[in-house]
């Protein structure tokens, strides 16, 4: 039986990567996509599926109330998932407001509108950011919150008022908290979009201190694939940490893009530390392994297959890099 879902922030990069995999699955899914089209969400994400007869597109702002009621009112979802969200740590830093008001108050909004409606299904798309830095091991879902940025704080709000409403409504809620991704279509300010795309230009590779900030890097589909997993198997009101267990500092990130294009290591230029820069991120990802799922792409090729799609998509990325 096909299953209607909504994705919020489906123009974004996890959340069109997210689409098109769920619109890989023969006839399963008919997918609403609801994005308010900000400078990272980008219809040419989504080309080739536009015309899928199992695909919709809604521009609107998951904080407009009014219009997330009417679209669930009518649209009889079983499932919303959202993806929504201000995301970059930078940005925050510069203007935390909007990340508070798309990531906490449209989270709000969806929660009221899956209470009201008796949507079967909730999924708060989340970070391992919310957990702060970790020295050593790795975090669990049961980890303290630790947010060290506007955004990672943000994010641990919605998690927050998500988890609430399963306790006080009973609403049918999980999280879940994926590491670094990484892959197609990933709006070319994130490291990796960023350093491909500088090096093919042969401009300097902007390396934040020393390097050495640990990341677990997490191939998109492989997400994609857990996050559909969770959405069929998972249980109401838990949390599923979701990681690429490719733990790679920055340095050596940018090191392995400049190879795969051979590209001289000089490009790469050291610049002032970020505010609040965690050290290391690690996550446990044994809850979500439960559920049957195993990530496809260690990092080494994942990392050259998403190097030669930016490389064979140059004016996709070259038309954002413009503006």
């Amino acid at each position: 039986m096909q299953q209607r879902v909504l994705v919020t922030g489906g123009a974004g990069f996890i959340g069109s990567n997210f689409i098109r995999y769920l619109l890989s699955m023969d006839a399963s899914y008919a997918v609403v996509n609801l994005d308010k089209l900000t400078y990272a969400g980008n219809l040419d994400n989504l080309k080739d599926i536009e015309n899928n007869p199992q695909y919709k597109f809604v521009k609107g702002d998951i904080c407009d109330a009014a219009l997330v009621d009417s679209l669930v009112a009518t649209a009889r979802f079983d499932a919303i998932i959202n993806f929504a969200a201000e995301s970059h740590v930078d940005r925050s830093i510069l203007s935390a407001g909007e990340f508070v008001q798309t990531d906490v108050f449209g989270t709000y909004v969806l929660l009221e509108a899956v209470k009201k409606h008796k949507i079967k299904r909730y999924i708060q798309i989340s970070t391992d950011e919310v957990y702060g830095s970790i020295e050593k091991g790795a975090f669990t879902e049961e980890s303290t919150l630790a947010p060290n940025s506007p955004y990672a704080a943000s994010k641990a709000g919605g998690d927050l008022l998500a988890r609430a409403y399963f306790k006080t409504h009973n609403l049918p809620v999980i999280i879940t908290r994926s590491s670094n991704n990484y892959g197609p279509y990933q709006y070319p300010e994130k490291l990796i979009p960023l350093f491909v795309t500088n090096a093919i230009e042969n401009t300097p590779l902007p390396l934040y201190g020393d390097g050495k900030n640990v990341r677990d890097w997490l191939y998109v589909e492989d997400n994609s694939c857990a996050i559909e997993m969770v959405l069929q198997k998972g249980k109401d009101g838990e949390i599923y940490n979701i990681g690429g267990e490719a733990e790679e500092q920055n340095l050596v990130v940018a090191e392995k893009i400049l190879q795969l294009l051979g590209k001289p290591r000089t490009l790469i230029k050291s610049v002032p530390d970020r505010l609040g820069h965690d050290r290391r991120y690690a996550l446990n990802c044994e809850k979500v392994k439960k559920l049957g799922w195993r990530q496809n792409a260690e990092f080494g090729r994942g990392l050259e297959k998403t190097v030669n799609w930016y490389v064979a998509h140059r004016p996709w990325w070259e038309k954002i890099k413009q503006k």
